[in-house]
């Protein structure tokens, strides 16, 4: 029987993954792979798609073709159509005849399985062995929704970047997928292949540069602030003595931010280019050798230092973890590994920052964020969260964690409970009483 090797990406940085963990035999062999292509964003007619985007094409030879999702179901939006469950036969049959898979046996490698257009693809295949890679940071946190076992259970392994060496990802750990790390020798050669010509050695020391998110395209920040963020990443770097600043906005953001960076950082006497050039920031490592990379809670941070050893250094991640809501925002955890990692750009010079935690406290933090989060998802992890909140790093780990969230869960630090049914039921009555009164 004939295997087909089918290998879902969004994105640029998921292809260049996916990339280096078949350059490095992480996939066995197969009679084809094919690359199908989602482009998620909200309105797929007006933003290119990923193998339309600069470099892409040195990334196409590894594939025996390219296929694309967003015309496979169109005119439904990739991340908002999910098929019934009575039209998944039906579904499935469509799909083999247009991209010629006949009786195939199917092996697909997915990201984000957890929502829609990865999970409609492996409920469309549902005798495919699934493999799932990781989408930068979040594969440290917990599964954001409770996935179907008969998806679930057929994921074999997560494979994952070490952004984060000594950390073992939370993600999918309900279903026990075996971890693998792409290894990052392969990942920065399949960077060089995106990148043009490298800075000398020799050359002047790099500029500082600094990293846009958008955060209020998500609703984190509004755009005022999130323009004064970008603004403080502009003085902390000139404060730090850097003169030449290079500033990397998110695609979608507004063109009149980069207008008033450029006015505060000539203010300070330092010079701002925008980088207008739709690249991985890991291109742009390569590219121009920066001196220090800032950011807010970005991936890129942590590539940074992790492969390429380039000092970096967060702006504005305590204020974000004070504003994700829910507490189960599966953004928390890469701030949570950004906030206690990463040096703070605005810190006193002259106060000493407290020690990053080792490997053994990092991964206790992470286990009690992570059954904070999704408790009902991963309750084994509460052993590890009871550890962590009542042990020594308790008090200076307590802001990632909110008193209601504790006080819920019945872990420490959380306001204790009566446990006798008469009280609780006075006081049920004192706060509907007062809820009444407010009125």
């Amino acid at each position: 029987m004939r295997t087909t090797q089918i290998f879902y990406a969004s994105t640029l940085y998921g292809a260049a993954t996916l990339a280096a963990a078949l350059d490095s035999g992480c996939f066995g062999p197969a009679d084809r792979r094919l690359l199908l292509v989602g482009n998620n964003a909200a309105v797929p007619e007006t933003t290119p798609a990923l193998d339309e985007m600069p470099g892409f094409e040195k990334l196409r030879g590894r594939f025996d073709s390219v296929l694309s999702w967003n015309e496979a179901i169109e005119p439904l939006h990739p991340a908002g159509w999910s098929p019934r469950n009575d039209d998944v036969p039906l579904l499935e049959r469509h799909l083999r005849k247009i991209w010629d898979l006949g009786d195939d046996r199917i092996e697909i490698a997915l990201e984000s399985v957890q929502v829609a257009p990865a999970l409609t693809i492996a409920r469309l295949f549902p005798e495919a062995v699934l493999d799932v890679y990781a989408d930068g940071l979040m594969s440290y946190g917990p599964t954001r929704n409770k996935i179907d076992p008969l998806v679930g259970e057929r994921v074999r392994r997560l494979l994952h970047l070490d952004l984060v060496p000594g950390l073992a990802p939370l993600l999918l750990g309900e279903f026990g997928p075996e971890a693998e790390v792409v290894p990052a020798e392969a990942f920065t050669k399949v960077i060089a292949e995106l990148a043009g010509p490298s800075a000398a050695a020799g050359d002047e020391d790099g500029p500082a540069l600094l990293l846009g998110q958008y955060l209020a395209a998500l609703s984190l920040l509004t755009p005022a602030e999130e323009e004064e963020l970008h603004v403080r990443m502009v003085k902390g770097a000139v404060a730090r003595g850097h003169r030449r600043l290079v500033f990397k906005p998110h695609p979608t953001a507004p063109d009149a931010w980069t207008t008033r960076l450029a006015q505060e950082a000539e203010a300070l006497g330092a010079e701002l280019t925008v980088l207008d050039r739709p690249v991985l920031a890991e291109v742009v490592y390569r590219e121009q050798r920066p001196a220090l990379v800032v950011g807010c809670f970005s991936t890129a941070l942590m590539t940074a230092r992790a492969f390429y050893g380039i000092p970096i250094a967060r702006v504005g991640t305590g204020m974000l973890l004070e504003r994700l809501t829910p507490y189960q925002n599966s953004n928390r955890v890469p701030a949570t590994l950004v906030d206690a990692l990463v040096e703070d750009l605005e810190a006193d010079a002259e106060r000493t920052p407290p020690p990053a935690p080792d490997a053994e406290a990092l991964a206790g933090l992470v286990a009690a964020v992570g059954f904070a989060m999704q408790p009902k998802i991963r309750p084994d992890l509460r052993d590890a969260a009871v550890a962590h909140l009542s042990g020594p790093l308790a008090e200076r780990t307590r802001h990632y964690f909110t008193r209601r969230r504790l006080t819920v869960l019945g872990l420490p630090g959380g306001i204790p409970v009566p446990r006798h049914p008469r009280v609780r039921r006075l006081a049920r009555r004192a706060l509907k009483l007062k809820r009444a009164l407010a009125r």
